[in-house]
């Protein structure tokens, strides 16, 4: 017993010698010749206490010992920068909580103060799984304890929204929906667009966590040739995901700014079953909510079809019928305004069974009655498979009957039905991760109305 104390003891004593030397570098107490990103010495700084517990009050104590009677001013600023950083990463323990916290209110530091408030949603929200993202680490660095990060729309729109180390992705996205004044956050879902990815933030992370873990495995999963850290940059979108208890016309803002133009692309690629009586009369709206009531542009409508009329409808008629029947139904809509136009389009393809989906074309290996190419749209009904060219809906799956899912970089596969006797879906695709993540969101929020709605028990 006693040579296991004694190993682990000097485990200990190496692992803080491991992380008070990039403590030292950092404040430049320790000479390092090597130019270094950001955040490579804060990671090597607070990496072993988000592993180890009992490191996290190693770390405040060393940096509290390092900012007592610092005489170099330049060593106490950038000792400050970590003091920044790790209270909004992880508290000490209960402990040494009291002696961190009396520390900071007897400095008349701005920045003390500043970590008093964050150690404290800290100890509220809970601690971070990774250390700070670069983010984090360059606002302290250029004296800044205000972080805004640019969020983009559907409508091609953009807006900055402050965003600070314990806000989680529901918090985010809630500020989002009182700041644009949407009726209801529900449905609604951060997207980190990296490289060729597009991946959902689960409203449970933090968000700087997600931007961390996201960015380290798409570095993993790419390793630069020449050995250097490859830089990937990211944007963030706030797009409506869960197409669930909407109708047109009941939150403007949300239909305005999201719901339009997040449909439009998907009916210009022919994924909806739509007539040509349909179809003229939605190029009639979207021509109205580019153009308003210019009408000079309806006289070379051929020019623009492709803006206006679902792909795989173009050539059902010639050129010359489709400009005469979108004339007719611009014209029987004079006065309309642009934003009602968009309320309009909404309402017509609301009827559609496939209003709201997310689709994926796929290719299926499983079902002999079935194309081998197929079109998967998943929404509020459940999976529907439908045919690619006529788009008659083949099935639909109820999310109540799905009992199984799996995704990979190559393949999507789902069960139907009981686990031993149902019927395995197997589709080849590069998607799988949304079609996994998609799922996996609807019956989450199906389960959490189902609980809602079951009386409570006295």
């Amino acid at each position: 017993m006693d040579k296991f104390l004694y190993k682990l003891a000097v485990y200990i004593v190496l692992v803080i010698l491991d992380f008070l030397s990039p403590i030292l570098k950092y404040m430049g107490d320790h000479p390092s010749r090597n130019r270094r990103v950001a955040n490579e010495l804060t990671d090597q700084i607070f990496e072993p206490p988000l592993r180890t517990e009992i490191l996290k009050d190693e770390v405040y104590c060393q940096i509290i010992k390092q900012l007592t009677e610092n005489k170099n001013r330049g060593s106490e600023d950038r000792g400050w920068e970590l003091m920044w950083l790790v209270t909004g990463c992880f508290a000490p323990s209960t402990n040494l909580l009291k002696e961190a916290t009396l520390f900071l209110r007897s400095r008349r530091n701005q920045i003390a103060q500043d970590c008093i408030q964050r150690l404290q949603k800290t100890l509220r929200n809970g601690t971070r799984k990774y250390p700070p993202h670069q983010v984090e680490v360059e606002a302290i660095q250029q004296k800044t304890t205000q972080i805004l990060h640019k969020v983009y729309f559907p409508d091609d729109s953009d807006e900055a929204f402050e965003v600070e180390s314990s806000t989680r992705a529901k918090d985010f996205c809630q500020n989002i929906a009182n700041t644009l004044r949407l009726k209801s956050s529900e449905g609604f879902s951060l997207f980190v667009k990296i490289a060729d990815k597009v991946i959902s933030v689960p409203e449970g992370d933090f968000f700087f966590d997600f931007v961390r873990h996201l960015i380290d495995w798409i570095r993993k999963a790419r390793p630069s040739r020449d050995g250097t850290t490859p830089q990937f940059l990211y944007q963030v979108f706030f797009m409506k995901k869960l197409w669930t208890n909407l109708v047109p016309g009941r939150d403007m803002n949300a239909d305005l700014i999201f719901h339009y133009h997040q449909e439009l692309p998907k009916l210009l690629r022919g994924y909806h079953k739509c007539s040509r009586e349909e179809a003229a009369r939605l190029a009639g709206l979207i021509y109205r909510v580019k153009f308003g009531e210019q009408k000079a542009g309806l006289q070379n409508l051929g020019r623009i079809l492709r803006e206006l009329v679902p792909a795989d409808l173009i050539k059902s008629q010639s050129p010359d019928d489709w400009k005469r029947n979108i004339v007719s139904v611009y014209n029987a809509d004079s006065g309309l305004s642009q934003e009602d136009s968009k309320i309009e389009f909404l309402k017509v393809i609301h009827r559609w069974p496939t209003f709201g989906s997310a689709f994926f074309e796929v290719k299926q290996t499983t079902e002999p009655n079935y194309p081998e190419i197929l079109l998967i749209a998943i929404n509020k009904n459940g999976v529907n498979l439908i045919h690619p060219q006529t788009k008659d809906i083949l099935a639909t799956h109820p999310f109540t009957k799905i009992s199984n899912w799996s995704s990979g970089n190559t393949y999507f596969h789902m069960t139907i039905g009981n686990l031993l006797r149902g019927s395995k879906l197997l589709c080849e695709t590069s998607l799988g991760y949304k079609m996994d993540d998609l799922l996996t969101s609807y019956i989450s929020l199906m389960l959490t109305n189902m609980n809602k709605q079951r009386p409570s028990k006295r």
